[in-house]
Parts: C-alpha cells; structure tokens; sequence
C-alpha cells in the first residue's frame, strides 16, 4: 500500500501502528518521527516564515474571509506518488489540507486513491482514529494494541490525582490574540486533576479577550500555542510575563504544543501527563523537563 498522509498527527499515528514504511508522502510540518522527514512532502503553508503570532493571526483571519487556501498541495507529487490512500480532515481549515482541496485534486488527476478524513473532536475520538487507521493501513492488530495502552496510561493518571483539589487552569491555545482551548484539550485538563477555567471540550477553540480569559482566576496558566514546540512556546510565555499581561503571583507554565496538545495522536497522552506533573507533582512527580517549562 502507499500512502500520503496530509497530517501531522496521522503520520505519527502510522508510524506508530507500524505502516510506516508504507507512507510514501507528508506535509512540511510531518516532523516525528524523524523518519518522516525523509518521505516526499506534498503540501506547504502559504504563510510567509518568521511571522508574530498576532501578525499569523491577522494573515490567516484575512486570508480565510477572502476563501483563500492556507496550504498548497502538489498535485505533480500526488500524481508521481501513485497514491493508494490519502489521509486528510475537515477539521480545522488552519491545521491541514481541507478534504475538499483534496478531493478536487485527484478527481482533476484522475487518481482513484481513497480518500480518509479524520476528524476527532474529543480523546476517545482521538483513540477511535488510531483504530482506523490501523484498518485502513492493514495494522489493526497492533493498533488496538497501542489504544489499550494508552488507555491504561489515562487511568493511571486519573487514578492517581483522584480526590485532590483541582486548580483552576488557563490554557491557551493561542497568545495573540489569546484563545481559549477546544477540542481534546479541556478534557485532558480533567483528566490530568485540573478544572478548564476557558473552553469547552468537544467544540472548537475560541478567540477572547484578556479579561475574558482571566476571569475564571485561574490558579495555574499553561501556554500551548499550536503550531509551536516547547523553545518557542517558552519564549511566548515569557513576552506575556514581561509585557505584565498575565497575573502577578499565578505559575505560568510552557509545554510542547505540536508534541502533545495540538495534534491528534498518541502524544496527547503524554500531555496528559505533563499536565497532572503540573497540577500534582506530588502525587505524579515533577514535569519532564523536556515536554514542560516554569516560566514564572
């Protein structure tokens, strides 16, 4: 089987159930494992590099009002790929490839691959897509595997923040304008012994203002813009922490976006964990150093 994955979190997924080397082309921003980056890259961002948050902001809100793609597809390599099956999503028209883009595209090549969308909204929804496409890549032995695994990761953590007082928790999934989380991730706050002060889980994140964001008092803040790793969320946090945006005297926390809280994948799980680090250290032990960063 060959196939193109047009998502990050997909790929991660593939790799993980052990179809891997059945993946023949990804997007740019396809970067674990590491071995995906040897695999043909079929579609790029059209955003300029080296933008601000808030100037990434302003472009994609502009671009998306005019119906303007935020992402190009190679057709040519579509079309060299002879792809079997194309992963993609109708999700999120800022993280990926819209399906339609794709269906387009190959209907336009005459290519006769199919086409699957993945599009989870919640963890279970997140785990289901392991199953699938465990399926589709003809790995589903080993992807139920990995779900029963990290299903009991999750309840070794539910397990073990259970009764303890839950800080109130801020995460943002963006700084710039701030943006309250949605999807997976006010879910995985619960899991890991937190309360979600902004967002809703299950539905998709939401721009709001400064007051808006701290009105819930929260007693911890987490910084997990997607689309970036944890270096950079770091030295995001802190410019919030300079500028005096955020709350004298709340712990204000860094963590790896794309590893573990932007992407649909098996990483979530880590999140999960690096989040009740955060919350209970003393029930689960201190964050690893490499997936969250005190800021202040």
């Amino acid at each position: 089987m060959r196939i193109v994955s047009l998502l990050p979190s997909s790929t991660e997924i593939l790799f993980a159930v052990g179809a891997g080397d059945d993946v023949v082309g990804v997007t740019f921003e396809c970067d674990h494992p590491l071995e995906a980056r040897t695999r043909r890259i079929v579609s790029t961002s059209s955003l300029p590099e080296g933008l601000t948050p808030a100037q990434i902001d302003v472009a994609v809100t502009e671009r998306m009002h005019a119906g303007e793609d935020l992402y190009h597809l190679d057709a040519g390599a579509l079309t060299d790929l002879d792809a079997d099956l194309v992963v993609t999503q109708d999700l999120c028209a800022v993280c990926a490839v819209d399906v339609s883009v794709v269906d387009e595209a190959l209907a336009h090549l005459g290519c006769r691959a199919e086409v699957l969308t993945i599009d989870p909204h919640t963890l279970d929804e997140v785990l289901a897509s392991v199953v699938t496409l465990g399926d589709a890549s003809g790995c589903g032995v080993s992807a139920r595997s990995l779900v029963e695994t990290l299903r009991e990761r999750l309840y070794a953590v539910e397990s073990a923040v259970a009764g303890r007082p839950r800080p109130r928790a801020l995460v943002l999934e963006w700084t710039d304008p701030p943006f309250a989380p949605g999807h997976w991730v006010p879910e995985m706050v619960l899991r890991a012994g937190g309360s979600n002060v902004a967002g809703s889980a299950g539905e998709k994140s939401v721009r709001i203002t400064w007051p808006e964001a701290l009105a819930g008092r929260p007693e911890v803040i987490i910084a997990a813009p997607c689309g970036y790793h944890l270096e950079e969320t770091a030295g995001l946090a802190a410019e919030l922490v300079a500028r005096g945006t955020l709350p004298d005297g709340v712990p204000v926390w860094a963590v790896d976006a794309n590893a573990s809280f932007a992407r649909p994948g098996p990483r979530l799980v880590d999140g999960v964990e690096a989040l009740a680090a955060i919350f209970h250290p003393e029930a689960v032990g201190a964050p690893d150093p490499a997936m969250a960063r005190r800021i202040s």
